[in-house]
Parts: C-alpha cells; structure tokens; sequence
C-alpha cells in the first residue's frame, strides 16, 4: 500500500459541494433549451412518458437517438437533457406545478426551473419517499449536501492501465487530469466518446470510478500472490488487480452471473492480461481475497438520473443476509496472514459496518486494519460524493492470524 499511497493515511475530506444554492438544480440554466423546437417537444414527450412508466432512461434515450439521426448537436444534447432532466427531477417538478404530472407540464416546468425554495428534502432534491429518510438516517447532518451531490453526473473518470500516468498521456486527452486520490486515474471533461480515444483501444484506458479504484488498491495485490475476486462482476476491480501486479500474480475471478464474466474475459483480452482465471475458485488458500458484495448501490445513484425511482425499498433488507452468507464464504479462501477486504457501494450501515461487525464477532481470527486512506474514526474506509467526488464506497480491511 505504501507504493500507492506512499505510507500517509489520508483523512476524510477532499472538498465539500458548494451550498450556497444548488449546483444541480441551477445547471440546467446551461442549458440551450432554445434548440427544442415545437416539433422535438412533441416526439420527446413519448419517450418521457416511457420513463417515467419505468424504462431506464439511458434505454429510452439511445432508442429515441438512434431514430432521429438527423438531429443537430445542439437538438441532441438537449433531448438528453430533457429526458434525463425529467426522469430525475420528477418530484420537485411535481411540487412546482402543483401536481400536475402530465409529461408536457414536467417538461416545461424543467426548461423553465425556476428558483422556488422547496420543502421537505425529498421535494427539494427530487427523492422517493424512503430514500429521503434513508439519507436523513444514515447521514443526517450531510443529508442535502449527499443528495446534491448525486443529483450532479459523475465526472468520466478512467483508470490508467499498462502505462504511469505522464505529460505524453494527458497531452493525448483533451483537458484531462489526475484523479485527486487515486494514482491511477484520470478526470475526462465533458461527455467524450470514450470508446473512440486510441488509448482506450489499444487497452491503456478503462472507465472505472476513482472510489473503485481505491477499493481495488486496499488490496495491497502484490506479484507472485494469489489472489480471489469473489465477486467479480464485469471485472473493473480484477483488471486493476491484473494491472498493478504487473500480470504476474495468479487471480480467480469468481461470479455467479456468466453474462458479467463473458464481458470481463473480453475486457482482460483487450487488455493483453493473461494471469486473470475466469470463472475459477481456488483449490489452495489465498493470499489477498475481495469481496465487492452486491448491495443496494446507493452510493452510485449520480450514475443514473432515474435509478433511484426504479429501486424497490422493499428489497433492502435482502442484501444483509446475503452479504453475511458471501463474506462467510470468501474467508474460507484466505490463509494465515492473508488480507481480505469486503467492500459495498452504498451508505446503509445495515450493509457496511453491521455487516463488518458481525463477521468479526464471529470469525475471531480476522483482525481488522485501519484504512491507510479515507478512514472513519473506526479505521473504516469511506469515500461519498459530496465530500470526495467519487461515488460513495464503504470497506473494511481484515488480515488473518498466522
């Protein structure tokens, strides 16, 4: 760890959203909302109704683009921002006409946002009912300032892959610059087409948020080791293994979705990595072991406008369970003195600490060990949006007796 965060616990606070007003809500005076004319209102309002009926916005948009090609630059920046804009202030638009919920009064209520102070929170900052007092319960003195943050999109953040991050690389990408945490990551201005940079196709990029990246990097992933991603998913956190061993260790990359493992042996292809098993549990123990546990993902709501309105509250209380039972499991691969880090993406402390605490009541051999960056007063890692620009992780750090 020492390597990559040169041996200095980092403390809690990078930077704080300004709340002089609401950045959210006053970035849609950005906006050219001039390019909507009478005729793009008309054929927007459909897939806007699909959104709100529960299509994912991303979905509707890409179909609705990909169907009017001959929209303008402009004409298709603000169909996106139309789309996204009502799937997520749909509740403060609400509040602001008085219930009126057709399409067409959200719509123009969004291009016309008018600086109406709002009460209670979740009209304010456009919340479900539940999420609105998950915030006040688990951040209750950061409760605006986290739903701010989410209500702002993620930065493109990109972790570099094969290569140090120099002047040659940054001068290749237009307006780029190094992750304020992660040394492995780089900020990308604006929306660009990550797919079209010659770096991304010749394997040197890889999308993956710098909150992820310090998850990956708590690992401590050292050549020669071998090491277990229990819940590998897609594979961000395995490829980053891959990379700072220097291809040189012997990871499994274990989930129980094929499709997600699919992607990542097309991913660790790309990258030319050779020492990821995919689809593989380990006959002997190991020595580092993650577990990237799948959890209400609260921490990530920036990355989708609508995802909080397509989240069932009722399915909450299914993740404990589960959690408990795959960190149960995932210990049973680490040897004495081994590392194992367990690690969500959301703020419930049901999912985070309560989780981390029952397992070491009842796996006495595991101690923890204080986070070498963001730490909680408990040696906790936790990195939120607000506070960090990242999207919000929680981890505990455990090693081993010999």
């Amino acid at each position: 760890m020492q390597d990559y965060f040169g041996g200095e616990v980092l403390g809690n606070r990078v930077g704080a959203v300004n709340l002089s007003g609401d950045p959210a809500w006053e970035r849609l005076g950005e906006v050219p909302w001039a390019e909507i004319s009478s005729a793009l209102r008309r054929d927007l309002l459909p897939v806007i109704v699909s959104v709100l009926s529960g299509t994912p916005a991303e979905r509707a948009l890409d179909r609705f683009l990909r169907s009017h090609q001959d929209l303008t630059s402009g004409q298709r920046r603000v169909s996106a921002e139309a789309v996204f804009g009502v799937g997520l202030w749909r509740r403060r638009l609400g509040a602001l006409t008085h219930g009126d919920a057709t399409p067409e009064a959200l719509l123009d209520t969004l291009i016309a946002h008018p600086a109406d102070s709002l009460d209670p929170l979740a009209d304010r900052a456009s919340l479900p009912d539940w999420l609105e007092r998950v915030l006040l319960e688990e951040l209750p003195e950061d409760a605006a300032a986290f739903a701010s943050a989410i209500n702002l999109p993620g930065p493109v953040c990109l972790r570099v892959q094969r290569t140090p991050i120099d002047d040659e690389l940054l001068a290749s990408l237009t307006g780029a610059r190094r992750c304020q945490l992660s040394p492995l990551g780089i900020i990308l201005p604006g929306r660009p087409n990550i797919f079209g940079l010659p770096a991304y196709q010749r394997g040197l990029l890889e999308p993956q948020d710098e909150g992820s990246q310090l998850i990956g990097l708590l690992l401590d992933a050292q050549p020669s080791e071998t090491i277990l991603d229990f819940c590998a998913g897609a594979g961000g956190k395995t490829l980053l293994l891959a990379d700072v061993t220097h291809d040189r260790a012997t990871i499994h990359a274990h989930d129980p979705s094929r499709e997600r493992l699919s992607r990542l042996r097309q991913r660790a292809a790309r990258a030319g990595f050779t020492s990821i098993r995919i689809d593989s549990l380990p006959t002997t123990p190991c020595d580092r072991v993650l577990v990237d546990a799948p959890c209400s993902e609260l921490g990530a709501l920036r990355r989708g406008p609508d995802l909080r309105w397509r989240i069932d509250p009722s399915t909450l209380s299914t993740f404990p369970p589960l959690q408990r039972s795959i960190l149960d499991a995932a210990s049973r691969h680490v040897r004495p003195s081994g590392r194992l880090v367990y690690a969500t993406c959301t703020i419930r402390r049901a999912e985070n600490e309560d989780i981390a605490l029952h397992f070491e009541r009842t796996h006495p051999s595991f101690h923890r060990l204080p986070s070498p960056i963001l730490p909680t007063p408990d040696g906790f890692f936790r990195a939120l949006p607000h506070l960090h620009a990242t999207d919000g992780f929680f981890a505990a750090i455990w090693t081993r007796s010999p």
